[in-house]
């Protein structure tokens, strides 16, 4: 080992003693040095998104890292985009930094509960989000994002969908496609179903002029008070729309407010909770840190390694979402 690096007993994770900025100055030298290219989403911590090549949502990190030449992907997300990212660039070897970036909704949809449902509705389209892990993708006919959902859906031929796994995420496409049965599953994201109206109320008594901005995995009654509902790169796209705008209430994830504040420095954005993002904090999210990065760089640790078959058949499903186009 070199400089002062030492190995966590109780996790196993290595720790060094690099000041912040030597730590970017070693990762910079070292994606130099082995060809990698660094993404990061929207809810990562700040010094993490500036640092990365490509800073964004979690497919389209994915679909820019596969246009690159880099030979190896580091992921600062969770656990299924690293796998995205495998899947979309078999030939590249991923890498996530930290092991413990895992994702709760994604965990609450399994390839085997997948396929019991799918047996209770046998003449169903199965539509899964991204927000899933590899094997679920495999077991389905075809994926969506939070900003193509609504496109997704309404382009089946099939008037009758499985939508899985995040029921507020289905509830709302359900609305958008009324003329479509959509059955949906009980999975959540846990950092947006928290979030309740009455917070986000309570926080406009402060922000009378502000624009609401929600992503569609927040509960219903968060989504109907709000301007706008679309997902982390919708709401860059958002803010455009409001240039006389002052501030904007942002109901997602906390680490998203680091990016609007960076490409709109003259205007305001407020946690939606009203306690600085305090509830809309995912753990997974922030896990990972600098040192993650180094290391990961530096002992190409945490490979993401998926199977042929699986890779093969969550492909399939995302190359027909990608097909599939947006409506206007």
């Amino acid at each position: 080992m070199t400089h002062s690096e030492t190995i966590a007993p109780a996790t196993g994770q290595y720790h060094s003693d690099l000041p912040a900025e030597e730590l970017i100055a070693q990762i910079n030298h070292l994606r130099r040095e082995k060809n990698a290219v660094i993404l990061a989403h929207n809810y990562q911590i700040p010094p993490i998104q500036d640092l990365a090549d490509f800073t964004g949502d979690s497919l389209g990190l994915s679909v820019e890292a596969a246009k690159t030449d880099a030979e190896r992907i580091v992921f600062c997300g969770v656990h299924f985009m690293a796998e995205s990212a495998k899947i979309l660039s078999p030939g590249k070897q991923v890498f996530l930094p930290h092991l413990g970036a895992g994702c709760s909704l994604a965990d609450s949809i399994t390839p085997e509960s997948l396929d019991d449902w799918k047996a209770d509705y046998p003449d169903h389209t199965v539509v899964t989000y991204v927000n899933s892990t590899a094997e679920v993708k495999a077991e389905s006919d075809i994926c969506c994002t939070s900003a193509n959902a609504v496109s997704v859906v309404r382009s089946l031929d099939s008037d009758k969908i499985l939508f899985t796994p995040d029921r507020n995420l289905g509830r709302w496409v359900a609305e958008q496609v009324p003329e479509k049965e959509v059955v949906v599953y009980d999975g959540a994201c846990p950092t947006h179903d928290v979030l309740r109206a009455a917070s986000v109320e309570r926080t406009r008594t402060d922000y009378p002029e502000a624009v609401i901005i929600a992503h569609p995995e927040c509960r219903e009654d968060v989504v109907e008070i709000a301007h706008e509902v679309c997902s982390t790169t919708g709401m860059l796209k958002a803010v455009e729309k409001y240039p006389e705008a002052k501030s904007f209430i942002i109901a997602t994830e906390n680490g998203m407010l680091h990016q609007l504040r960076q490409r709109f420095p003259h205007q305001e954005f407020v946690a939606a909770d009203g306690c600085i993002g305090c509830r809309l904090h995912c753990p997974y999210m922030k896990i990972t840190d600098l040192q993650d990065v180094y290391f990961s760089l530096l002992y190409e640790r945490y490979e993401i390694t998926l199977d042929d078959e699986v890779i093969v058949g969550a492909r399939r499903a995302l190359e027909r979402m990608m097909a599939v186009p947006r409506d206007n």
